[in-house]
């Protein structure tokens, strides 16, 4: 069996598929890719079933080391990729292809060039044992493969079906501007004050350092109230805005937790999460308000 050896992760890096859905009555998060097209790209770039484990790196860093020949493929925030062979001038590679990484040959990321996560994928996927039916790391509930370390050496599967005749995939790279997400109004919007709805859709709020999979802290216009009191706990749902005491809105990822007691004045589109996941610290988001029909879009 084929194995990739971990020599260095960069900041964070774990293996994603689609996660666990469906088990939020269980107190389980679905967790998964934080960019789900990009996860799926870049599996059928190098023949895999879309749902087959993936790594996916945050903001580059990660060197890895093949034991047997193998194709990867790496898509999302497209990073500079070096190839080293022993005794040999190393070689570069571009992002959205698939190329042949041989025996002993050590892989180097550098820092992508917009876009916050990276998913590389390997033809055969990443043969972690499954947790709960998934292979997917939730760095929240502590569930599924442990994150990524030096030395780690994970196993490869068996490929399945042929190869796709495909030398490069036209997909835009995740963008360096102000991004856009569309929002539709939250369970507890009545909880705030219509100047507070209206600087929601018409301000503009950062992404702050203290962001992960879990959630996205943002830092903008104070989202102040209209009322008092505090909330039982309910259930969350990826894309949810959550508002603190502090009135700076949390915008809720992949890992997020299946319950909270903070009122949820918005609701990010499931269409737009995963321009969300991709958004850096110092990045502006711009939220703009559509109908309840834009869930379908």
């Amino acid at each position: 069996m084929c194995t990739l050896e971990v020599i260095a992760t960069g900041p964070l890096a774990t293996i994603q598929d689609r996660g666990r859905p469906g088990l939020a009555a269980l107190g389980v998060g679905q967790s998964g890719a934080a960019d789900r097209p990009s996860h799926h790209l870049a599996n059928r770039l190098v023949g895999n079933h879309e749902d087959a484990a993936v790594i996916e790196v945050t903001f580059g860093g990660l060197e890895l080391r093949a034991v047997g020949g193998l194709f990867v493929a790496l898509t999302g925030a497209p990073c500079p990729m070096t190839v080293q062979l022993p005794d040999e001038q190393p070689r570069t590679f571009a992002a959205y292809s698939a190329f042949w990484l041989p025996d002993g040959a050590a892989l180097s990321l550098g820092v992508p060039s917009s876009g916050l996560r990276s998913y590389l994928a390997v033809r055969g996927g990443i043969a972690v044992p499954e947790v709960l039916h998934s292979r997917a790391t939730d760095v929240m509930a502590g569930i599924g493969p442990d994150v990524l370390a030096e030395g780690v050496r994970l196993p490869v599967g068996d490929p399945v079906g042929d190869l796709p005749e495909t030398d490069l995939a036209p997909v835009c790279p995740p963008t360096a501007d102000d991004i856009e997400l569309r929002v539709v109004d939250g369970p507890r919007a009545d909880w705030f004050t219509a100047e507070a709805l209206d600087a929601l859709v018409g301000d503009t709020y950062v992404v702050t350092p203290d962001s992960n999979r879990v959630g996205m802290r943002l830092s903008g216009p104070e989202l102040t109230r209209s009322r008092a009191g505090e909330l039982s706990s309910e259930g969350m749902v990826p894309g949810a805005l959550q508002v603190p005491p502090t009135g700076q809105p949390t915008l809720f990822l992949a890992d997020h937790p299946v319950t909270g007691g903070y009122p949820v004045v918005a609701v990010v589109l499931a269409a737009d999460l995963p321009k969300a996941a991709q958004a850096r610290p110092g990045q502006r988001i711009r939220f703009v308000r559509t109908p309840l029909s834009g869930w379908a879009s």
